[in-house]
């Protein structure tokens, strides 16, 4: 049975908190992270994207802060949009509890948040990058800390923000409350914080990295050539409110919004080569419906928070399978049907596969009514080969040999 918030453990603030946000029910995440953040124990929660983790560690993190002096709650976040988007529910919440909110992210003048900070602040969002150089320059310190959240983390360690985020966490008191929340939670992470947390409580929504139900997933085989006219046709075909394309790269972004551009489908780009300005001017323009199509790449996708995307069109197909699982979690949000799409090339088919592999199943074949195909021979993923493995140079090993080294092999005893 589904408990209330009033049944956990929230004050009276926070419970208004929640009506403003327009919350009747907490989710899953939010039922049993809640209770123990307020108990002050480590979590780890682990849940899909969409599934109210921020709100689950906001409001009990200001409930326990109550009044005091400093930063005293820190998040660390690997990008600017998702930075904007906790900011956002933190200040909603904290303007019923007379707490100090600051957002802390690059890509926008440093001074006026620097300004902000100066004026009193009890909690810090931040990316780690600009978290650092505000307190390498002495504007900000983290020595009141008494939570800190790793939100994303094992983004941050894929986009290499890890040895950052160390360094913050080495100029945190060594007494502290531990969050961690993602959407996956890697071995790599979990090895990475393992001295960090203190008999933590973990905490898992679902399967690991699987895929939201309310998905329809398919992939379309094309040649590599005809892949943008496929698009063309799809989006034509479809007709989509919202859609969401990834590519691998920016560049390739930059490409394809021209593409559609000469075809007549109005859309916009975002990716790390932009601005601040401009990343939230496109993410503003698909919100609103200037544009009905949205292309961007990994890196800026876990801030993409907007409600009623109907498809995303993986243009590239991920190289990491648990990027897959990211990606099409912006659709079928809070319920919702979505579907999400895969231009499969004949060079695509081990990535495929690997996704098949994480997520259990064989994700349907389907061709466009109406588009005139090229011949085609991409593999069905039974028939897919094993991956070819690295060819071993062995001349070095060969010349050791002939000066008179050996090589001998480890037995375990």
């Amino acid at each position: 049975m589904t408990l209330s918030f009033s049944e956990l453990s929230l004050d009276r603030p926070m419970l208004d908190a929640v009506e403003r946000l327009g919350y009747t029910q907490p989710t899953p995440i939010q039922e049993q992270a809640i209770p123990q953040i307020i108990a002050g124990r480590d979590v780890v929660g682990c849940a899909q994207t969409g599934t109210g983790k921020t709100a689950a560690f906001v409001l009990p993190i200001l409930q326990r802060l109550g009044k005091g002096q400093g930063v005293r709650a820190l998040v660390v976040t690997p990008t600017r949009e998702l930075c904007a988007q906790i900011d956002a529910v933190a200040r909603a919440c904290a303007k019923l509890t007379g707490q100090h909110v600051v957002a802390v992210y690059g890509g926008v003048p440093y001074e006026p948040q620097v300004q902000k900070v100066r004026r009193g602040v009890d909690v810090v969002i931040a990316t780690p990058g600009r978290l650092l150089d505000m307190i390498q320059r002495g504007d900000l310190t983290l020595s009141k800390v008494e939570i800190v959240v790793l939100d994303e983390a094992d983004r941050m360690l894929d986009m290499g923000f890890w040895p950052d985020v160390q360094r913050i966490i080495r100029k945190l008191p060594e007494k502290r409350q531990n969050l961690l929340f993602s959407a996956t939670m890697s071995r790599g992470v979990l090895e990475a914080v393992r001295d960090t947390l203190h008999d933590p409580v973990r905490i898992q929504i679902g399967e690991v990295a699987m895929p939201v139900d309310e998905v329809n997933q398919a992939v379309y085989p094309v040649n590599i050539d005809q892949k943008t006219d496929l698009l063309v046709q799809f989006l034509r075909h479809h007709k989509p409110p919202r859609a969401l394309i990834f590519t691998r790269t920016k560049h390739r972004a930059d490409r394809l919004e021209h593409a559609l551009a000469r075809h007549g489908i109005k859309g916009t780009i975002m990716h790390s080569n932009r601005t601040q300005s401009q990343r939230e001017k496109a993410l503003e323009g698909f919100k609103n419906g200037r544009y009905s199509v949205l292309i961007a790449t990994d890196i800026v996708a876990r801030g993409i928070d907007v409600d009623g995307i109907s498809h995303v069109v993986n243009y590239d197909i991920p190289t990491k399978p648990e990027d897959y699982v990211h990606r099409i979690g912006r659709t079928a949000r809070a319920g919702a049907s979505g579907e999400a799409v895969i231009l499969l090339t004949a060079d695509d088919v081990h990535e495929l596969k690997a996704i098949e592999r994480l997520i259990g199943s064989e994700i349907e074949r389907r061709d466009l009514p109406g588009f005139e195909y090229e011949h085609r021979h991409i593999p069905d993923s039974k028939d897919v080969p094993k991956r070819p493995g690295k060819m071993l140079y062995r001349g070095g090993a060969q010349r050791a040999m002939q000066r008179g080294f050996r090589f001998s092999k480890k037995v375990a005893h």
